[in-house]
């Protein structure tokens, strides 16, 4: 019994990995967490391209949609190296987090993951791969940042 549970923890776990998405479980708001990413992201000196808001777009066309927003940020001296290796990654960058409430109320940041973008676009593993690691940290460390996960970025490594 106790190997059936371990399989299927560990097949769930497969299951959300390979969906090319990571996910964190905010401590605060749609509205809070956006505007802590934002912060960082301005801190770091990554541009914000645009933050989407999904639910007053919906509202503007008289439908309901729970509270969603999507940040657009990025660095062209990242992207662009990564581009050079598949320019198809035009499609995914600039980079983007979405950050939404379920419907039980709590609150997500998703964004896609290094390995799926690489995949995806045919990167190869030693292309530009310092550049492949720093947007995958730099990605995960903003987000959890953002949803109250970690408190500080000076503190990671």
């Amino acid at each position: 019994m106790k190997k059936l549970f371990f399989l299927l923890l560990f097949g769930a776990s497969v299951f959300a990995a390979e969906n090319g998405m990571a996910e964190y479980l905010s401590k605060y708001g749609v509205e809070e967490t956006t505007k802590r990413l934002v912060e960082v992201l301005r801190k770091k000196g990554v541009t914000v391209f645009k933050v989407i808001d999904h639910r007053e777009g919906a509202e503007e066309a008289g439908l309901k949609l729970r509270p969603t927003k999507l940040v657009i940020f990025g660095n062209p001296k990242i992207g662009t190296p990564l581009m050079q290796c598949s320019q198809t990654l035009g499609l995914d960058l600039p980079q983007k987090i979405l950050i939404y409430e379920d419907n039980q109320g709590e609150v997500h940041a998703v964004f896609n993951t290094k390995a799926y973008l690489m995949w995806r676009h045919g990167v190869e593993y030693d292309c530009s791969l310092a550049l492949q690691k720093k947007m995958d940290a730099a990605v995960k460390k903003f987000a959890k940042y953002a949803t109250g996960n970690i408190e500080s970025l000076e503190r990671q490594k």
